[in-house]
C-alpha cells in the first residue's frame, strides 16, 4: 500500500507563530506531547514499581529461570506458551538475558514500539488532513494507545502483541516495494496467524506481489520452525489446531473471540464447532468485502483496521492484549450530522479504555453484553458500522452544528468556553449515554477511593466529622435529626411514605427531566446538564476531603435506619450496606443537591404554574426525607444547596446566560416550520 504523504516540512511544523492561532496550535501540540509522555511514564512506572513476581508473567513464564523456553522438551507441555513455534524459536534467545536486563529492556522496548505505532498510524490518515489534524494527530494516537487495555495489558504481561500490528503497518505504510511490504505482513502472519487475513486484502486491491510475498513469507517462516522444532510445530499446528486450548480456558472473559463467546453461551462439542466455523466464515467474507471497499476508496488505514478486527473475531482465542485493531477503527467517519461524528470515535475510546463494568450497569440481563462488550465492538467494525466514504458529501462537511448567537462574558476575567457554546438542535443520544454512564461509573469509583477504596473505610474519621456537624447544628440550634426521626417513625404511613421517596426519586426524577429536556428543550438540556455535571464534581470533591457518617452510622445517637433496617454497631463493618455506594460521602447531600437542581430547572423551564409547584414540592419532600430516615445531617442538604448553585453559577459564567430558545426541534434536530427562535442578545 502506497505511504501516506504529509505537506509541511519541520519549518512548517516547528516554526516560529505567524499569528495567535498558530501559536494556540503549537501550544497546544506542546500540550498533548507532554501529556503523551506523561502517560507513557505512569505506564512504565506502574510495570517497573510492581514486584517482580507480579509483572511481567508471561514473560517470566516464558524466558525466566523455570520458563517453558528453557526446557529441552515441548514448548506446550504447560499449555502456558501460546505462540506459534516461529515466536518460540525467535524467543529463544532472549533466555540467555539477564532476568533485571530483561524486564526493564521489554519494558522500555514495548514502550517504543507502542510509539512507533502511534507514530505510524497518524501518517497513515486518510487524505484529505487539515493542517491542524496533522499536527495534533501523533501525540493524540500514543496516549490513547497508552490508556488503552491492550497496550496496559501488553506491558504488564510482557506480551509481544503490539509487534504484529506494528509490521503490518509497517509494509503498508512505510516500507516501500510491494515484496517488502508483503514480506514484513507475512512476519507478522508467522506471530500471529489469523494476519493472513490480509493476503486476501491485498489480493483484491490488486497489490498481488505484496500477497504472494506475504504468504511466502509466512510458508517460510512456518518450514523454518518446523525443521528447528518438528514435534512443537506438529503440536501446535495439528494437536491445538493453531492454538486452540493453550493459554486460559477459552470460554474466559478476556478470550473476545466468537468462540469464546458462543463457549460462554453454553455451546459445546461439534455444534460450537460448526456454528463457530460458519460465523467466522461469514465474519471474514462481510469484513474483506467492506476492506477492499474502503481501501479501493483512499481509507487504507481503516480498511487495515477492518481486517484486523474481522482477524481477532474469527480467532479460536483473541486475548486482551491482542485487541488493539479495535482501537484503529476509530479513524473512520460515520454519520450526516456533525453531532453525530463523536459517537463512534468515543465508543470505541471508551471501550477499549475502560472497564467493562463501567460501561454498563452490573445487572444480569447485560451480562452477555458486558461479557463480550470488545468482541461486539470488533464485530461492528467489521460488517456493519456504515462508515462514509470520501466520495460522500457529508466525508469532508458534515451537517454543520447550528448555536444561538454569542452573548459576552459577564465576567470580563472568566472568558466563555468555545467548546461550550449553546446549541440548538438535539444532541447525539447514544453519545450523551454513554457520557452518563461513564461519568456516574466515575462518580461511584470516586466515592468509593474516598475512603480508601472500601465502603467501611475511614469509619473512625467519618465518625469524628459527624460529631463535628452535630456539634455545629447544636449551635446553630438545627439538631432536628433525633427528633424528626422518631417523630415520623411512630407513623407508619408516614414513615413507608418517605422511605418509598428515598429510595425511589433520587435517580427517576434527574432521569426524567433530563429526557424531556432533551426531546422537548435540547437548549435548555445543555445548559441544565452542564449545571447538573459541575455540581457533581464539586460533590465528589466534597466526598473526598471529607468522608462523613450520616446520623443513622452514628452508634450513639440513637437514629433508627427507617430504610435499611436495625443496624448492628458491634460488627466492624456494619457501615456496608451495599457494594454500590460509599456509606460514609455524606457532604454534601446529592440526594437534596439533585433534587434541588431538578426544583431549579423545572421552576425556570416549565410553561405552567402548577409544574413549577411540583418542582419547588421535590426538593422539599427530599430534604424531609433524607433527616426523616436518618440518612442525613440538615447540614447536608445545605452543602447540596451549595454544590448545586456553584454549578449554575459556573454554567453562567463560562457559557453565558440561558439561550431562552422556544422553537419545537424536529426528530432530525431541526427546527420545526413556523417556529420562530428568540434568543437574548
Amino acid at each position: 500500500m502506497a505511504n501516506a504523504e504529509r505537506g509541511g516540512g519541520p519549518a512548517a511544523a516547528f516554526g516560529a507563530a505567524a499569528d495567535p492561532a498558530t501559536a494556540r496550535l503549537h501550544a497546544t501540540r506542546l500540550g498533548l506531547w507532554l501529556i503523551a509522555g506523561i502517560l507513557a511514564v505512569r505506564q512504565v512506572a506502574a510495570v517497573l514499581t510492581t514486584p517482580r513476581d507480579s509483572r511481567l508473567t508471561d514473560l517470566e513464564t516464558w524466558v525466566g529461570p523455570n520458563g517453558v523456553l528453557h526446557v529441552k522438551g515441548s514448548l506446550y507441555e504447560s499449555t502456558q506458551f501460546t505462540g506459534t513455534p516461529f515466536a518460540g524459536l525467535v524467543l529463544k534467545p532472549l533466555t540467555r538475558a539477564a532476568e533485571q536486563a530483561l524486564g526493564w529492556g521489554w519494558t522500555f522496548g514495548t514502550l517504543l514500539l507502542v510509539v512507533a505505532l502511534g507514530l505510524v498510524a497518524a501518517r497513515a490518515l486518510p487524505e484529505p488532513v487539515g493542517r491542524r489534524t496533522s499536527l495534533l494527530a501523533a501525540p493524540v494516537a500514543i496516549s490513547l494507545l497508552m490508556l488503552s487495555l491492550p497496550v496496559r495489558n501488553t506491558l504488564w504481561l510482557g506480551q509481544t502483541s503490539v509487534i504484529p500490528v506494528l509490521l503490518v503497518l509497517l509494509g503498508c505504510f512505510v516500507v516501500r516495494g510491494q515484496r517488502a511490504g508483503g514480506a514484513l505482513i507475512g512476519l507478522a502472519a508467522a506471530l500471529q496467524p489469523t494476519v493472513l487475513l490480509f493476503a486476501p486484502l491485498l489480493w483484491f486491491t490488486r497489490r498481488r506481489q505484496a500477497a504472494v510475498s506475504t504468504a511466502v513469507t509466512f510458508a517460510g517462516c512456518t518450514a523454518l520452525a518446523w525443521a528447528a522444532m518438528p514435534h512443537d510445530s506438529f503440536t501446535y499446528w495439528v494437536h491445538h489446531m493453531a492454538g486452540v486450548g493453550l493459554g486460559g480456558p477459552a470460554d474466559a472473559l478476556a478470550n473476545q473471540s466468537l468462540h469464546g463467546a458462543l463457549l460462554r453461551f453454553g455451546l459445546t462439542g461439534p455444534p460450537e464447532t460448526g456454528l463457530f466455523l460458519l460465523l467466522g466464515a461469514a465474519v471474514a467474507v462481510l469484513g474483506l468485502r467492506r476492506a477492499v471497499r474502503y481501501a479501493r476508496d483512499g481509507q487504507l488505514l481503516l480498511a487495515v483496521a477492518i481486517t484486523g478486527c474481522a482477524a481477532t473475531a474469527v480467532s479460536p482465542t483473541t486475548w486482551q492484549h491482542q485487541l488493539l485493531w479495535v482501537l484503529l477503527a476509530v479513524v473512520g467517519r460515520v454519520g450526516r450530522r456533525a453531532s453525530d461524528r463523536y459517537v463512534w470515535p468515543v465508543a470505541v475510546i471508551l471501550v477499549m479504555t475502560l472497564p467493562t463494568k463501567m460501561l454498563l450497569p452490573n445487572m444480569a440481563s447485560l451480562d452477555p453484553l458486558r461479557d463480550n462488550t470488545v468482541l461486539l465492538a470488533a464485530l461492528a467494525a467489521a460488517t456493519a458500522v456504515p462508515f462514509l466514504s470520501r466520495g460522500s458529501e457529508h466525508y469532508a462537511s458534515p451537517v454543520p452544528i447550528r448555536y444561538a448567537p454569542p452573548v459576552p462574558a459577564r465576567f470580563r476575567r472568566v472568558p466563555l468556553l468555545p467548546f461550550a457554546r449553546r446549541v440548538l438542535t438535539r444532541p447525539n443520544l447514544l453519545l450523551e449515554l454513554l457520557l452518563i454512564r461513564v461519568t456516574y461509573a466515575a462518580y461511584q469509583q470516586v466515592r468509593l477511593a474516598a475512603t480508601g477504596g472500601t465502603i467501611s473505610g475511614g469509619r473512625a474519621r467519618a465518625e469524628q466529622h459527624g460529631h463535628e456537624i452535630l456539634s455545629l447544628e447544636r449551635f446553630l440550634h438545627i439538631d432536628i435529626e433525633h427528633a424528626v426521626n422518631h417523630a415520623v417513625v411512630k407513623i407508619d404511613w408516614l414513615r413507608n411514605f418517605f422511605d418509598f421517596y428515598y429510595e425511589s426519586f433520587h435517580f427517576v426524577v434527574p432521569l426524567t427531566v433530563l429526557g424531556v429536556l432533551y426531546w422537548r428543550r435540547p437548549v435548555d438540556y445543555r445548559w441544565a446538564r452542564s449545571a447538573l455535571g459541575f455540581a457533581t464534581l464539586l460533590a465528589l470533591v466534597g466526598f473526598w476531603l471529607y468522608p462523613l457518617a450520616p446520623p443513622r452510622l452514628m452508634p450513639t445517637l440513637g437514629i433508627i435506619d427507617t430504610v435499611h433496617g436495625v443496624q448492628d454497631f458491634s460488627q466492624p463493618d456494619y457501615g456496608t450496606l451495599t457494594a454500590l455506594t460509599n456509606q460514609y460521602a455524606a457532604m454534601p447531600s446529592l440526594h437534596f443537591g439533585w433534587s434541588l437542581w431538578c426544583g431549579v430547572v423545572i421552576a425556570v423551564v416549565a410553561p405552567k404554574w402548577w409544574m413549577k409547584a411540583l418542582g419547588v414540592l421535590h426538593p422539599l419532600f427530599t430534604v424531609s426525607a433524607i433527616v426523616a430516615t436518618g440518612n442525613h445531617w440538615v447540614l447536608d442538604a445545605v452543602g447540596g444547596a451549595v454544590v448545586v448553585g456553584t454549578g449554575f453559577a459556573l454554567t453562567y459564567a463560562l457559557q453565558g446566560p440561558r439561550a431562552r430558545v422556544t422553537t419545537a426541534v424536529a426528530v432530525a434536530g431541526e427546527p420545526a416550520l413556523g417556529e420562530k427562535e428568540r434568543v437574548p442578545s
